[in-house]
């Protein structure tokens, strides 16, 4: 088995909240890995509905997604919306 020493290194993706592309509100807890794969995900919550606790791929959750021909963030930190409103 590896020691942590031997992992590499996660991913930033900082606590805190986060709106998707479709307008949900999520609170990212944590980054964890996958047991078999080592595989980054980030571990979040809804902050709606039953605020049901979600994992996906790091990669997936920080990539960009074209919608309606823009070119845009997944998930965007609330605070990377407050900075840009300013």
């Amino acid at each position: 088995m590896a020691s942590d020493a031997d992992l590499p290194p996660l991913p930033r993706v900082p606590a805190g909240l986060y709106r998707h592309y479709k307008g949900g509100l999520y609170e990212v807890l944590d980054i964890a890995r996958h047991s078999e794969t080592l595989e980054p995900l980030v571990v979040y919550r809804a902050l709606y509905g039953a605020h049901g606790l979600w994992v996906r791929p790091a990669a997936m959750f920080t990539e960009t997604v074209v919608i309606g021909g823009v070119r845009q963030p997944r998930f965007t930190a609330l605070e990377d919306l407050n900075e840009n409103s300013l």
